[in-house]
């Protein structure tokens, strides 16, 4: 969802030319292959299949056979997306190799440095040249950081260009037997999902919020095996498997309530005015508390049940879009390159 605007921009300009890369960090096939398909990516000109393991074995075997590539390809500038291990493993390639790094989803900060994605974030935007930012917070967190303001571009949010260009043809999309007013679920977090205890305690929330409200679960792949592990009763839940980015739109579009973890589906229904409860302490994305629809309910199950109260009753928190969330942040991405000397040549 983050690579396919940029990557589309930059097919527009130009004098540029692209190779595009997956680590294979994600793997899965409704996870990562129809996503390709439903977006209009093309197929990867290199695909690593990494696959899974621990952050380090993850982060050294991405770094191990990217290099050649990147030797081999010789880019002006390396592009990456978000926090996750492939993006602190690239730019730690290339800053050792003297290509330049545009980091897209640049300055957001969460302050729990007990979440791996925040490592990730904060090395990464601490190497990369160029600082791809979605809204006015992720400039005042580099700043505040010691990063240089030349460095630092406020281009808006990449996962919105997705969402304005796919919605139409995602409200179209159904999934057989779902009832009319439902409540979306994610969980993916390690915090939330590899702790039994923890997860057990959600289990059973959701399990009150399925007597008001029906609940509709696309299962991460890692949640459904601790489920299954744990031996937890996960009850009337309508346990899915995962969706494709058009259907998982779609179910959002039309969700009474959002119940995450993720933090681009608190982006997402911030955007689309769905009121989102997230099952977290903090965010790296405050803005969609701030000014969105997005709600902070963390370990509290009393919360929990206030807000979704609310939701029932009429009062759900309404939120405005933030600055720039406009479908064009890729556009911006890309004519920042072509601009920088010798910058887009070849990007990945």
């Amino acid at each position: 969802m983050k690579v396919a605007p940029v990557l589309n921009a930059l097919q527009a300009r130009e004098n540029v030319v692209q190779t595009l890369i997956h680590t294979g960090q994600h793997y899965d096939v409704n996870m990562s292959d129809v996503f390709f398909q439903q977006l209009g990516i093309p197929a990867p000109d290199v695909n690593l299949a990494v696959g899974s393991g621990s952050h380090a074995k993850q982060t050294a075997e991405i770094m191990v056979r990217l290099e050649p590539v990147v030797l081999d390809r010789q880019p002006d500038t390396v592009l990456v997306y978000g926090d996750v291990n492939s993006t602190v493993a690239t730019v730690l390639v290339c800053v050792k190799l003297g290509v330049r790094v545009g980091h897209v989803e640049a300055g957001l900060r969460s302050f729990d440095r007990t979440m791996p994605e925040e490592i990730n974030r904060l090395v990464t935007d601490q190497l990369a040249d160029m600082l791809f930012t979605p809204s006015e917070d992720g400039d005042e967190n580099l700043l505040r950081e010691g990063i240089s303001a030349e460095k630092i571009f406020r281009v808006g949010n990449v996962m919105i260009d997705s969402l304005v260009r796919l919605l139409p043809t995602a409200q179209k999309t159904k999934i057989d037997g779902l009832p009319e007013r439902y409540a979306l679920v994610t969980l993916h977090r390690p915090a939330n999902v590899d702790d039994s205890v923890r997860l057990k305690g959600i289990l059973e929330s959701l399990l009150e919020v399925n007597r008001d409200l029906a609940v509709v679960f696309p299962t991460h792949p890692r949640t459904r095996k601790r489920i299954a592990d744990f031996g937890l009763n996960a009850g009337q839940l309508r346990l899915l498997d995962p969706c494709p980015y058009v259907d998982f739109l779609g179910l959002q579009s039309r969700a009474t309530v959002v119940i995450t973890d993720s933090g681009g589906i608190q982006e997402e229904t911030t955007y689309l005015g769905v009121p989102c409860l997230t099952v977290r302490e903090n965010t790296e994305r405050p803005i969609t508390v701030s000014m969105g629809t997005n709600v902070l309910v963390g370990r509290d199950r009393e919360k929990l049940r206030t807000e979704l109260s609310r939701v029932l009753g009429g009062k759900a928190k309404k939120g405005t879009v933030p600055p720039l969330w406009d479908g064009r942040a890729g556009d911006r991405i890309a004519d920042i390159l072509v601009r920088q000397p010798s910058a887009v040549r070849t990007a990945i």
